[in-house]
């Protein structure tokens, strides 16, 4: 299994940004922790982070000839990306949207996702464990 995990804006911030709400492990930490559990479980992974909404775009799209699912945190985008959502259906590749916090238990805007009508499931306010749990879940597929 070939898994592509994409992070959008702030999360290169882990570790600085809002710590009681997301946390005091850095983006490196995610990434280690991501990279051991797919390596202990025999899974290709590759982890990607940007700011800029069309590079994620750009790596969905490109996910569709060497992936066979997608893990996506789109961070802000999630409340405002139409263009994410049509590049996630466009590629006809099982994703799982994930949030380190619970957007339903934040502020109003928070509780809209476009991207959710795409993705399959949606791990949300679990810490950075629920990008675990959403590997789990597209490996079970």
């Amino acid at each position: 299994m070939r898994i592509s995990v994409i992070n959008g804006p702030n999360l290169n911030l882990l570790g600085l940004r809002e710590p009681e709400i997301y946390g005091t492990k850095t983006y490196n930490d995610l990434v280690k922790m991501i990279e051991t559990y797919c390596n202990e479980r025999d899974i290709y992974v590759e982890v990607f982070q940007s700011n800029h909404e069309g590079v994620l775009v750009d790596l969905i799209q490109a996910a569709r000839w060497e992936f066979d699912g997608i893990v996506i945190n789109p961070a802000a985008y999630t409340h405002t990306s139409i263009a994410i959502l049509d590049a996630i259906k466009a590629v006809n590749l099982p994703a799982v949207e994930v949030h380190i916090s619970d957007p339903d238990a934040r502020e109003d805007f928070r509780k809209i996702s476009f991207v959710r009508a795409a993705c399959i499931a949606t791990v949300k306010g679990k810490g950075l464990n629920g990008y675990l749990e959403a590997i789990d879940i597209l490996k079970n597929l």
